[in-house]
């Protein structure tokens, strides 16, 4: 399991992933799923992944090598895209060759499982924010919908939808992204820390922030128990149902 999530608003794009991965009790590991195509001032590119593992790889290697997504005889990769929607549509394009190549071994087995998140903007392009599906078809997040989550996304969906709009700012935007991380991982064991992180501001074409968060970061602890406390102190402050000896 995994929890990814992006979060477009009018001042930027922000993106969160966890790193665990979980494939029984006694097989848990790290793995980066937080993965950027970076070249300042002419694009930038984020994809977030969930699912089975050996598929999101797969599909990594494809469009950061190159593959023919449509047997023209040219190969593509992300560095080649001229547009966050044909960076979607490659992401979409290289599940779908993997799903060729390996899909019916894996629906043998379990099943054909991946999520991609794909996230950033092009010099002279809209910032913009796309969720990919396992058949390579893929949605948008809108200002009606500003966010879009990956994996896991129940217990962390609550806080978003109280506290992020297409108006939120840009580093509140990541606080609550990293408060409904808190969220998922505190009910779901199969989500877990090191956090990666990652901001775009609107037109900037260049990441404002690329950060790693540890168990150990002071402000990550901070935020978990300020958090908690006000949790407490908000239902205590609110009155008790007065249903009792009604019935």
């Amino acid at each position: 399991m995994t929890y990814c999530l992006g979060i477009v608003v009018r001042d930027g794009l922000v993106m969160i992933a966890d790193t665990r991965t979980n494939a029984g009790l006694d097989n848990i590991a790290t793995f980066q799923k937080l993965h950027l195509f970076e070249t300042p001032g002419e694009r930038v590119i984020a994809l977030a992944t969930a699912g089975n593992l050996a598929v999101t790889q797969s599909v990594l290697t494809l469009v950061s090598e190159g593959f023919d997504p449509d047997d023209s005889g040219e190969t593509k990769t992300l560095n080649d895209v001229s547009s966050m929607f044909a960076a979607a549509q490659l992401v979409g394009a290289a599940i779908r060759t993997v799903r060729r190549i390996d899909g019916e071994q894996l629906e043998q087995s379990g099943g054909f499982d991946v999520n991609i998140l794909v996230g950033g903007q092009l010099e002279g392009g809209r910032l913009r924010l796309f969720q990919v599906y396992s058949a390579g078809n893929f949605i948008e997040a809108t200002i009606d919908t500003p966010y879009l989550q990956i994996g896991e996304h129940k217990y962390g969906k609550p806080i978003l939808d109280r506290s992020v709009s297409h108006d939120t700012d840009l580093y509140d935007a990541l606080k609550v992204g990293l408060i409904s991380m808190d969220s998922t991982m505190r009910s779901n064991l199969g989500v877990g820390m090191p956090i990666d992180v990652m901001t775009l501001g609107q037109n900037a074409v260049e990441t404002d922030l690329v950060h790693r968060i540890d168990v150990d970061d002071p402000y990550f602890s901070d935020l978990r128990n300020r958090w908690s406390r006000a949790l407490t102190e908000a239902h205590r402050a609110i009155p008790r149902p007065p249903y009792a000896g009604s019935s």
